[in-house]
């Protein structure tokens, strides 16, 4: 039983579960290793392991938008270092 593992009471447990109480953050890490999950996981409205692929698409999309962005800021410099030379 999970609230033997934790060396809590049954009632205490059950209060975690329905969020009656508030657990800290090394409770929830102990619960999460019970499970074998992370505490990431275990906060997941859906329940589902991480997608590393999903992941790895926020990254490239981030990647992508920084990069864009060091685009705009050249041409931004580029447009300032011409009108002042026309200046």
């Amino acid at each position: 039983m999970v609230a033997e593992q934790l060396e809590i009471s049954i009632p205490a447990y059950s209060k975690i579960e329905t969020g009656v109480t508030d657990v800290n953050l090394s409770r929830l890490k102990q619960i999460a290793d019970l499970y074998d999950m992370t505490v990431r996981e275990l906060l997941n409205d859906a329940g589902e392991k991480d997608d590393p692929t999903e992941l790895q698409n926020y990254k490239d999309e981030v990647q992508n938008l920084r990069f864009e962005l060091y685009e705009s800021q050249k041409k931004v410099i580029e447009l300032y270092e011409r009108k002042e030379v026309l200046a």
